[in-house]
């Protein structure tokens, strides 16, 4: 992966908030001194769409940071998820922000939906992994004869809203599959949009690059026979081997209303950003203290629990924030060394009696390594 300098410059504080607010980051205030630096007063989360999974993570996090680290506060903020919060990052507009793994990379190397325009971003913590859902109806699935993803060729076909990190992946798996935007009838709708276009038949087939449970297909499940189109081997073969640091993954069988079988796809991991202006002591305390009150989170977001240990920063799309890489070491996890922001030297092998680090519960062997 390509890599640049890390440059740890003091950036403007804001006006205190309520942590559950939603408003603008940009209403600046006097700043406040944090170990010699300056640090942000009130911090903006930046998320997703209200009915996601990225929204109610970052209220979680917002109550972290107002009740565990004093003079601080957060907001946070429904967008149109991972392109434009990094866009909101690297303008200022935002501190913080959940984005899927392949947009993050794209900003860090300006490539993709950043191309001539690298937003430099690095990681406090890496969250869950995103599935792949090629969502239809059972009776749509029947009459196109979908049994492959390739099989959408001649549909219609949503690839998420506009800006989205949907979007962004499903164009990095149409591209890696050799499906050019002339052979699908190509839409840029909503979750909630896609979901009404396949019941009213004004589309075939659509993305939800999503926590796996994500409500809108569970609720489109209690009211339409859905079904999910399998990304097949070779299709998956070409996917993970190629650009966006892709893994393969299973949905079982029961996971959606009426989805009996287990279903082959893939999937990329999200994780919690900030620029790489931010504040060094205040990116280790964030850390910190969101994985000293990680039920906060695993309570708005049950499926995630396994991922949400300190040791999944080993597939961070970017390298990770100094700060952040403090708490890390602290907890012995190692970093892999093209994760490490230039400049940060190589611990030595922490000894066997040291405190062990914080763990939830055991890795899912079908994610727990994203190829890089």
């Amino acid at each position: 992966m390509r890599r640049s300098k890390l440059s740890l410059a003091a950036i403007p504080a804001s006006v205190l908030m309520l942590a559950a607010c939603s408003q603008p980051a940009e209403q600046a205030a006097e700043d406040v001194e944090v170990g010699g630096a300056d640090v942000q007063s009130n911090l903006s989360i930046v998320t997703g769409g209200t009915t996601g999974v990225y929204y109610p993570i970052g209220g979680a996090l917002s109550g972290i940071i107002g009740d565990n680290l004093e003079g601080q506060s957060a907001s946070v903020e429904a967008t149109g998820a991972s392109v434009e919060n990094i866009r909101l990052l690297g303008s200022g507009e935002s501190h913080l922000a959940i984005v899927q793994g392949d947009a993050a990379d794209q900003a860090f190397t300006g490539t993709g939906d950043f191309e001539g325009g690298a937003v430099e971003t690095y990681s406090l913590a890496v969250l869950y992994p995103n599935v792949f859902h090629a969502v239809t109806l059972q009776s749509i699935a029947e009459r196109e004869d979908f049994n492959c993803f390739r099989d959408v060729i001649g549909t219609r076909y949503s690839v998420g809203d506009i800006g989205s990190g949907n979007e962004a992946t499903t164009t990095q798996v149409f591209s890696s599959l050799e499906i050019g935007p002339s052979q699908v009838e190509l839409q840029q709708l909503g979750y909630a949009e896609t979901a009404n276009a396949l019941t009213n038949n004004q589309l075939d087939a659509g993305s939800w690059v999503v926590g796996e449970g994500h409500s809108g297909i569970t609720e489109l499940g209690t009211t339409e026979d859905i079904a999910l189109i399998e990304i097949c081997d070779d299709e998956r073969d070409a996917i993970v081997s190629g650009y966006g640091g892709y893994t393969e993954h299973v949905i079982e069988g029961g996971t959606y209303p009426g989805i009996d079988e287990d279903v082959q796809t893939i999937a990329v991991w999200n994780a919690l950003v900030v620029p790489g202006s931010f504040n060094d002591d205040q990116a280790y305390e964030i850390t910190k203290a969101m994985f000293e009150n990680i039920d906060q989170v695993v309570g708005v977001y049950a499926p995630g629990e396994q991922y949400l240990v300190p040791e999944t920063i080993e597939n961070s799309p970017v390298p990770v924030h100094p700060g952040a890489l403090r708490f890390y070491e602290e907890q012995g996890v190692g970093v892999p060394e093209d994760l490490r922001p230039e400049g940060a030297p190589t611990p030595p092998e922490p000894p066997r009696s040291r405190v062990p680090p914080m763990t939830r519960a055991a890795m899912d062997p079908r994610v727990s390594s994203v190829p890089r």
